[in-house]
């Protein structure tokens, strides 16, 4: 499992991306219960993930209605199959609006990176 915490920071909201393998829609529900032992990401407002699956893509908005099918997108986009993105959001008590996609979408970015380079 993969973790980068604090990568984007807006009105007081916090954002982090996670990630590791995952080949089911189980396993990715395995994934979540596993990071939300974690306290502070049980305690985040939001928990959005996406997976693309030998049998069909699944995706969570977790309240973060739209987020999951971003997430799910860019996996697509870069043929990133059998391994499970989180964005996970703080809520900071002011409404972001459309911001909301685009740092999903870079924190997204920002995990993609990360795992090139490992």
């Amino acid at each position: 499992m993969l973790i980068l915490d604090n990568i984007i920071s807006d009105r007081g909201s916090k954002y982090a991306v996670s990630g590791g393998p995952c080949t089911s829609e189980e396993e990715a529900k395995a994934f979540i219960k596993a990071l939300c032992r974690k306290k502070k990401f049980a305690k985040a407002t939001h928990n959005t993930w996406a997976v693309l699956c030998a049998d069909t893509p699944v995706k969570n908005d977790d309240g973060e209605a739209g987020a999951g099918m971003v997430i799910l997108r860019m996996l697509e986009r870069e043929r990133l199959r059998d391994h499970i993105i989180v964005v996970t959001r703080w809520f900071g008590g002011k409404h972001l609006g459309g911001d909301r996609f685009r740092h999903v979408q870079e924190a997204v970015r920002i995990y993609l990176d990360e795992l090139r380079a490992a």
